[in-house]
């Protein structure tokens, strides 16, 4: 889904409505409140993290938990930069995308507490979507191939790129 800046420039992202969060819904578990972030993100081209929790000192069970965009705030600094051999790109751009889960009290489920919708950064093309975190997962088939090969003494490196090869690119 391709989108455009708003006036505040966030980018807001375009999917169905029942996949989008809307603050209020309540989950079971923490678990399926993640997941279902989760695959807002995928169907919104892009890429989430976990980001910071919060327990009761009561009984330690978690009564906050913070879902972001992975390009949520900005990296620090390295202490030794002379000593840098290879640059790492700059990943992360202050996006305020988030959810927040918080426990009821009196029961064990779920709701989202808070959710932001703009990113301050452009999404992922259709095009570049294969590059995507969610999508760079080896499915079952693909592991036993590069295990295969590995009890023939060929690397997994060399096993990745021959398969890339019988399914006509990566």
């Amino acid at each position: 889904p391709l989108c455009a800046p708003t006036i505040d420039n966030e980018w807001i992202p375009s999917c169905p409505t029942h996949l989008k969060p809307v603050v209020g819904i309540k989950f079971d578990t923490l678990q399926q409140g993640i997941s279902f972030y989760e695959n807002y993100a995928r169907v919104s081209d892009f890429d989430t993290r976990l980001y910071s929790t919060k327990k009761r000192k009561s009984d330690g069970k978690i009564s906050l938990k913070y879902c972001v965009c992975n390009k949520d705030g900005f990296r620090e600094t390295p202490r030794r930069q002379s000593n840098c051999k290879k640059k790492r790109p700059i990943t992360r751009m202050g996006c305020n995308a988030r959810i927040t889960l918080k426990l009821i009290n009196d029961q064990d489920n779920y709701i989202i507490f808070s959710f932001h919708e703009g990113h301050t950064h452009p999404l992922t093309t259709p095009n570049s979507a294969h590059h995507t975190k969610q999508s760079r997962n080896l499915t079952l088939a693909h592991k036993k191939y590069i295990m295969d090969n590995s009890r023939a003494n060929i690397g997994a490196t060399k096993s990745y790129r021959l398969m890339k090869e019988h399914v006509g690119g990566y």
